[in-house]
C-alpha cells in the first residue's frame, strides 16, 4: 500500500504552535490549494481547503517564518481522525506532513535584502514523532 501526498498551496491564516504533553512542537495549519478544471469551453477555479500537522523542528520553523498567504509546498501522508460529538461520529481527513518547504514570496527580495534578517530554510523535514 501506498500512502502519499503532494500539495503546493498557500496558508489560509498565521500558524499557530502548541505542544504535546511529551513537550514535542505541533503545528495545525490550513492550506488552500487551487485546481483549475475545464468545463466545456470554460476554465473553473476549485479551491480546496485542506488541514494539515507538522511536528517537530518544522513545526518551529514553520511558526518563525510563515504567516497567512505564504506558500507551502507540503509532502506527507493521509490519515483520518474520527471522534465524538453530541452522540454522532464525526472523521475528516487530514495530512500528516513529512516535508514541508517554504515556496518564495513575490516580494522576497523586499523581505531579504536588508540583511537583518535570516532567510527561512529551504526545506525542512522530520517525521512524526510517534
Amino acid at each position: 500500500m501506498f500512502n502519499r501526498i503532494i500539495l503546493v498551496g498557500n496558508l489560509t491564516k498565521d500558524p499557530e504552535l502548541r505542544y504535546t504533553p511529551q513537550g514535542t512542537p505541533v503545528v495545525n495549519m490550513r492550506i488552500a490549494v487551487n485546481s483549475r478544471i475545464k468545463q466545456g469551453n470554460e476554465f473553473k477555479d476549485e479551491t480546496l481547503f485542506i488541514d494539515t500537522v507538522v511536528f517537530g523542528k518544522q513545526a518551529e520553523n514553520i511558526t518563525q517564518y510563515l504567516s497567512k498567504g505564504s506558500g507551502v509546498l507540503v509532502e506527507g501522508r493521509l490519515k483520518e481522525r474520527r471522534w465524538e460529538y453530541e452522540g454522532q461520529q464525526k472523521s475528516k481527513f487530514e495530512v500528516i506532513a513529512s516535508t514541508v518547504r517554504f515556496l518564495p514570496r513575490k516580494d522576497a527580495s523586499a523581505d531579504y535584502g536588508s540583511g537583518d534578517e535570516t532567510p527561512p530554510p529551504e526545506e525542512t523535514t522530520e517525521l512524526e514523532p510517534f
